[in-house]
């Protein structure tokens, strides 16, 4: 059996399973393309969190040397989070970017909505 510290221990991960299960159900769930948007940040936020969670080894020091610290932290997941932060804004604001072309070119943001006048459109030109 698992024990309540056991499980307090493994609280990021539990934090991480909630919040890519949120994104991805949003995704899914949602027509509005903010919304989806909103979810793939979502999501993205639950695979920082397990990157950095992953960083940390307990009882672990910053990566400068000295001779009374043994066990060090590793900082490559901290620093390939800092990028993919950038990554991700870049990637959402384009995203914006292509909702506002398409709420022009629509006249809406629903999924089913824009799928209806494509089909109402293709209908018309055969």
């Amino acid at each position: 059996m698992i024990d309540i510290p056991d499980l307090i221990g493994l609280l990021n991960y539990w934090v991480v399973i909630v919040l890519m299960m949120s994104g991805f159900y949003v995704v899914i769930a949602q027509g509005n393309l903010i919304k989806k948007i909103v979810g793939l940040n979502i999501f993205q936020v639950s695979v920082f969190v397990f990157y950095i969670s992953m960083g940390k080894i307990e009882g672990g020091s910053a990566p400068i040397l000295d001779e009374a610290v043994k066990i060090y932290s590793n900082p490559l997941p901290h620093v390939l989070i800092l990028t993919a932060i950038v990554v991700g804004v870049a990637t959402t604001a384009l995203a914006l970017a292509l909702v506002v072309r398409i709420n022009a070119a629509y006249g809406t943001i629903e999924e089913d909505e824009i799928q209806a006048i494509e089909h109402e459109e293709e209908d018309v030109a055969c």
